[in-house]
């Protein structure tokens, strides 16, 4: 009789097509009505599961119509079939709704009616070793001399088979197993060529190693965190890559989408990853908005709800944690497990190599483009001599009432190169920094020289532009009685020296020409590029020989003013001005702004640097006037190199040919740029004010320039329209003309 069952299942090593099997023959041999088979899932965390791998079979359904119906999982321990699971013995029901066990909203919402259940467990014997693997299940007992309940021969029958059921199913998930690791193998090869083949940029390395996680262990959403080598307890960049920007609906690869990369900087210690980097330990959490550790608010603004979760830390060489890999809800909907764990980790094995191997190589680039950079300075640039130094040392320095550096309306046209470098002597005396920091007066002179000739002679970004924007810094210093009494010494040091230094090595050229032109500057550095040179360049003249005016400050002190130089110095990058003033406005509409707040002094700090390196829109007319046209020209220049080298057309205000329109742009820059902050730094303090009116007086002298040059572009197109319509109607023009 078990026979023709038997080697109906011996040779199929398809999960669900053994299952099917199984239960057809269970149905003929049990005359039962509706059969199922649930699978034991050990996931490594909490109870084991039983998940129905394929269920309502009779002897007439087909495989096609079991995979179109929704997995039923069933906790271990609870109902029949649980209960079965959990302690291993045969349950033979004659009536279920007298059984407590049974559920009986399973049959309202099927629409279907138990009567009678036989359920058993079967089990696989391994090294002598019995395990329960699944529990199979019959229900209602038919036929037409059958009395609805299932029988102790229907029992034998059932365990009998079971037997050989066991053997099959068990032979089946080594095959799948087999399976899985054989493609797993093929991944991890293909990801070890990655390695060693792609190391381009960082960014290509972890997007293939993100593909290959996301195509093996099919997920919805897999992120790489990098820590920060410089401060192990910040994260400093984050891949993210989500499997429906790249897969479509059947599974295909629907294009080739790039990872997302941001540049990040947040501390380790927060929400699962800064748990796992910090400890180093693996999380397989089934169900995330459960655990204290994860943080809801990263599925804040999107459809994306975060479930299961499967987070691991990723080590280079030596054991040192250098990142984090998250993987995001399963596609199937269940939890990770175990295999996906050891797969899991292997793959971090990998990516530490891969994110190693590519540092490494980046590394090597950015040293070569430091070593291009720093042979192009040497070339150009030098230090001051201590004979300039000390010829500068005995000159006397005239008063700052006599240079006129407390006022708004000063012009540096009248002073001679040397007589600049005193008047910086001068700000430096004034704000008491030289006493304050016992600052060795030979060491200053030294340093104010070498920075003068590290301006290159470009048109408008140079000493002199420079030399401006530190004596505005002076005045407000010195004439706004908060910031006099606010700011601390560091700060007043901080922001006079990267006033001066805020354009170092200038080049003529912006920000975007750099990434353009793929310059080694770009190379080097990813946002700010100028502002960034700019402050390792001053960072090189403090550190050189002669020049090191920093050299008596206290540790504590040392690291404070650098680290508040550095911001001075990248707050003159526009986008970066962009991005925080919006703040800084509400807090003045508000006035909640707060001198004891530190981010409240960072975004006043990073105004006032912006306020001052615009701050010739609010000099007389003349002197203002002059600086627009300096502007204009070195972006010309800019416009002109683009054309020539780069084969792309400038914008409207780096094209030479649109010159003429300077008047209607300067408009724009004053609207967009300088009148914001003017007003605001005005709303906020009293001493503003003249720098608003100045700016609104300049940016009417550009209004009224704008209107006269439409109203000459006027007269010569009406001109244009008198010469056509006289070589189509010369006749009629005569006539009017004698009229």
């Amino acid at each position: 009789l078990l026979m023709a069952p038997v080697k109906d299942i011996a040779n199929d090593l398809e999960i669900n097509s053994l299952c099917h099997k199984i239960l057809q023959n269970v149905s003929i041999l049990t005359d039962g009505d509706r059969c199922s088979i649930f699978l034991v899932q050990d996931y490594g965390h909490g109870p084991k599961l039983l998940v129905s791998q394929v269920y309502d079979v009779n002897a007439d359904s087909c495989v096609e119509e079991i995979k179109a119906k929704k997995e039923i999982i069933v906790p271990w321990g609870t109902g029949i079939v649980g209960h079965v699971a959990k302690y291993g013995e045969t349950l033979n029901i004659p009536d279920a709704y007298a059984d407590p066990r049974f559920n009986q909203e399973v049959d309202k919402q099927l629409g279907y009616h138990t009567r009678s259940i036989l359920c058993m467990p079967i089990i696989s014997t391994v090294e002598d070793n019995e395990k329960i693997i699944a529990v199979a299940q019959v229900i209602n007992k038919s036929g037409v001399r059958s009395s609805h309940v299932f029988t102790e021969e229907d029992e034998k029958i059932f365990q009998k088979y079971l037997v050989f059921c066991g053997l099959g199913i068990s032979n089946a998930q080594l095959f799948e197993q087999f399976q899985v690791e054989m493609k797993r193998n093929l991944v991890l090869l293909d990801l070890a060529r990655v390695i060693f083949e792609e190391q381009s940029t960082l960014h290509d390395v972890v997007h293939k190693i993100m593909l290959n996680t996301q195509s093996l262990l099919q997920c919805e959403r897999c992120s790489v965190l990098l820590v920060d080598p410089s401060s192990k307890s910040l994260f400093s960049q984050a891949f993210d890559l989500e499997a429906k920007d790249y897969i479509d609906e059947d599974g295909e690869l629907r294009r080739k989408q790039s990872c997302g990369l941001s540049e990040v900087r947040f501390p380790i210690n927060i929400g699962i990853t800064g748990y796992v980097a910090s400890t180093g330990e693996t999380l397989n959490i089934p169900d995330a908005y459960a655990d204290p550790r994860f943080d809801p608010s990263v599925d804040g603004g999107s459809d994306f709800k975060t479930k299961t979760i499967l987070c691991m830390s990723i080590k280079n060489s030596k054991g040192e944690i250098i990142g984090v890999v998250q993987l995001l809800n399963k596609m199937d909907g269940k939890p990770f497990n175990q295999n996906d764990e050891s797969l899991f980790e292997a793959f971090a094995i990998f990516c530490g190599m891969a994110i190693h191997n590519t540092s490494i190589y980046e590394e090597c680039l950015r040293a070569m483009a430091r070593q291009k950079i720093a042979l192009d300075i040497l070339s150009y640039h030098a230090t001051a001599t201590d004979v300039e130094g000390t010829s500068l040392m005995k000159e006397i320095v005239p008063s700052s009432k006599t240079f006129r550096l407390r006022e708004l309306t000063f012009d540096d046209a009248a002073l001679s190169d040397k007589e600049t470098c005193l008047a910086v002597l001068r700000m430096f005396q004034d704000l008491r920094l030289i006493t304050r920091f016992k600052i060795d007066y030979q060491v200053l002179c030294n340093w104010i020289l070498s920075v003068k000739k590290n301006y290159r002679k470009v048109i408008y970004h140079n000493w002199r532009h420079a030399f401006n924007v530190t004596q505005t810094m002076f005045l407000m210093l010195k004439e706004n009685s908060d910031f006099k009494c606010n700011f601390s010494d560091e700060e007043k040091l901080a922001l006079l020296v990267g006033c001066l230094c805020h354009d170092l090595d200038h080049r003529g050229t912006n920000n975007n020409f750099q990434v353009k032109s793929a310059s080694p500057l770009s190379q080097l550095y990813g946002t700010s590029v100028m502002e960034h040179h700019h402050f390792d360049h001053c960072i090189m003249i403090l550190h050189s020989s002669g020049n090191e005016i920093f050299n008596k400050l206290l540790p504590d002190e040392y690291n404070t003013v650098i680290n508040l130089l550095e911001h001075a110095i990248l707050s003159t990058d526009l986008a970066l001005y962009f991005s925080k003033r919006q703040e800084y406005f509400d807090l003045v509409k508000n006035s909640t702004f707060n001198w004891n707040a530190e981010s409240n002094r960072s975004l006043i700090r990073s105004m006032i640097m912006t306020a001052c390196d615009v701050s010739a829109i609010c000099k007389p007319w003349p002197i203002q006037q002059r600086v627009a046209h300096l502007v204009a020209e070195e972006f010309f220049q800019q416009g002109d190199l683009e054309q020539k080298e780069l084969n792309q057309t400038p914008i409207e205000m780096m094209d030479r040919a649109k010159k003429d329109k300077l008047p209607k742009m300067q408009v724009g820059f004053v609207d967009g740029i300088c009148l914001p902050i003017y007003t605001h730094l005005a709303m906020h303090y009293t001493k503003f004010k003249s720098f608003l009116m100045a700016c609104v007086n300049n940016k009417q002298h550009w209004m009224q320039l704008d209107a006269e040059y439409e109203a000459r572009c006027a007269a010569k197109a009406k001109e244009l329209e008198i010469v056509e319509e006289s070589k189509k109607h010369p006749f009629n023009i005569k006539l009017r003309k004698t009229r």
